[in-house]
């Protein structure tokens, strides 16, 4: 399968595997993990940081891994480079990992049919896609100390120690646990041949001192490492890998709704059109409570989105609670699901001939589907364009290209330089084709990298309005690489990506043109139904957008 270049934020990767319902172990208070320190540093004196750090931890201690990640990433976005959040960010990720792949069916036939040396050979094939494609020189010996923690964790987690090691004592499993970065440091470690021979070393010892197979020690290595060279990098199974492909394809099997964990419940982000949740009357705002008389709140987040996962045509009941009603329950079944690249087609507003399109995610149907939309509403007459980015998490890369070069005549749209020059290429808008109505764009801090490639081409050549809060700023490319061994992949950040005018996005994003705040509170025009202004009050980005187009409309 030919390698794909996506674009994706950190908290696109988490909401998306709660989307798919990837299955997932119990939480940690569950199943007995014996530690979750938190180290603070001299850096988190303050109040605000020490404050932040409890929240986390009363998320790690009842095992909701998923919502800690969230919570520690949102505290680095306020309090950028604090080093124990850091830290707990990346154990957060470690815990978070574990327990997508210790359910996960196909990791566990995997790890069933793996030798230790067919491990061996994985854990070699990684290494050399690291080697070959990541951004980056990478720092060998850090990788081998990323994986030594992975398998620390996981030694710390009862349900993993009962699956995978022999009847020891907690005292015997702990000491080898500080014994193992000893014996995998034993040599220096300058090149991947030397982290191969340290990870098959440490495997060896894990083997004879514990009894665990020597593959389960190499697969911990395998995700540790790849979860340690960035946000975006990442090991994925079979299954993973598949649905990997299923939301660049934009088409898989489930409820078709979009779920944040929230205090417990699994809040309702966002309804897909035409899914079986939107039949079954499920809106955005509406929190499940329970799954099969499951209640959310006495599993992790993961575990209970894990249950809804399941075969095509197979049924799921599920406790709703909608705010300011009594909970409903709804039994929906599992459909092949299509995600729309577009919604909301429509001309927002009649008297000035103002087209509306909202863009969730860039995939391969986008390009097609806008070209739909876009002659769609010339057929309505449509005299200028308001394009949708907010909450876009990205997708593929070419297919924000694509988009872009429908708008722009010609000209650079998006660069991306990475170690090897196989990574670098420049991408450039072509005349034919080119649609040359006004256009507004509208952001937020949810809209990142193939949104922020588009936002920021538009923005650079002057093509048109760029309105909303500033971007999430990731600016980096993944590849994703199939693996010769168990049907597995790994997601590797390939390249960074560059903005026409060569402006990076990574940890900046895109400013905005206009403070949507400002651009509210300016005055209607004479020409402006204040009806429809009325109407949209709440939502005061897309108002200020509406203002940006009309002036000048209305000026001729």
């Amino acid at each position: 399968m030919a390698r794909l270049r996506i674009s994706l934020s950190l908290r696109t990767v988490l909401l998306f595997f709660l989307l798919l319902a990837m299955p997932a172990t119990n939480t940690a208070g569950q199943n007995g993990s014996t530690d979750a320190p938190i180290r603070i540093s001299p850096a988190a004196t303050s109040d605000v940081i020490v404050n932040l750090l409890e929240q986390g931890r009363a998320l790690e201690v009842t095992g909701r891994w998923g919502e800690a990640l969230s919570h520690y990433e949102q505290a680095l976005l306020e309090h950028p480079g604090n080093r124990t959040l850091v830290s707990q960010l990346d154990l957060a990720k470690i815990h978070f990992s574990l327990e997508r792949r210790f359910h996960n069916p196909s990791f566990a036939k995997s790890l069933a049919m793996l030798s230790a040396r067919s491990a061996d050979q994985l854990y070699a094939e990684v290494l050399l896609k690291i080697n070959t494609h990541y951004v980056a020189p990478p720092n060998w010996a850090k990788l081998v100390i990323r994986g030594t923690m992975a398998v620390d964790v996981a030694l710390a987690d009862v349900a993993f120690c009962r699956k995978n090691v022999s009847e020891l004592s907690r005292q015997r499993i702990d000491q080898f646990r500080r014994q193992m970065y000893q014996v995998a440091g034993a040599q220096p470690i300058r090149t991947r041949h030397d982290a191969r021979q340290a990870v098959a070393t440490t495997a060896a010892h894990a083997r004879r001192q514990l009894g665990i197979s020597e593959a389960a020690v190499m697969l911990e290595y395998i995700a540790g490492a790849m979860g340690g060279l960035d946000n975006y990098s990442d090991y994925l199974s079979a299954d993973q890998l598949k649905d990997v492909y299923s939301q660049i394809e934009g088409n898989f099997v489930g409820l078709g709704v979009e779920l944040k964990a929230n205090n417990g419940d699994l809040l309702i982000v966002h309804v897909i059109s035409g899914s079986p949740a939107q039949r079954a009357g499920i809106k955005a705002d509406d929190r499940i409570v329970a799954v099969d008389s499951h209640a959310t709140r006495e599993l992790s987040t993961d575990a209970a989105a894990s249950l809804l996962q399941g075969k095509e045509g197979s049924t799921v009941t599920l406790t709703m609670v909608t705010p300011g009603q009594s909970p409903r329950h709804l039994t929906v079944r599992r459909q092949n699901v299509d995600v729309p690249s577009v919604e909301d087609v429509k001309i927002i507003d009649p008297d000035f001939q103002i087209g509306y399109i909202k863009l969730p995610s860039f995939q391969k149907t986008t390009s097609r589907d806008l070209d739909l939309a876009l002659w769609n509403l010339h057929g309505q007459g449509m005299r200028s364009l308001i394009l949708d980015l907010r909450g876009n998490p990205g997708g593929l890369l070419t297919a924000s290209v694509e988009v872009a070069d429908k708008f722009i005549k010609q000209g650079p749209i998006v660069s991306t330089r990475g170690r090897n020059a196989e990574e670098d290429f420049n991408y450039v808008a072509h005349e034919q084709g080119t649609w040359t109505i006004p256009l507004v764009v509208l952001i937020d801090g949810d809209s990142a990298s193939a949104s922020e490639i588009f936002a920021g081409a538009i923005s650079d050549h002057h093509r048109g309005t760029v309105v909303g809060t500033r971007s999430y700023g990731k600016g980096s490319v993944q590849g994703i690489f199939p693996l010769s061994i168990t049907g597995a992949g790994v997601r590797l950040t390939t390249a960074r990506f560059f903005s026409p005018h060569g402006h990076a996005i990574s940890k900046v994003g895109i400013t905005p043109d206009i403070d949507p705040h400002l651009t509210a509170r300016v005055p209607v025009g004479e020409n402006v139904s204040v009806s429809k202004v009325a109407a949209s009050h709440q939502d005061i980005v897309l108002d200020a957008g509406l203002q940006v187009i009309r002036r000048p409309l209305a000026s001729r």
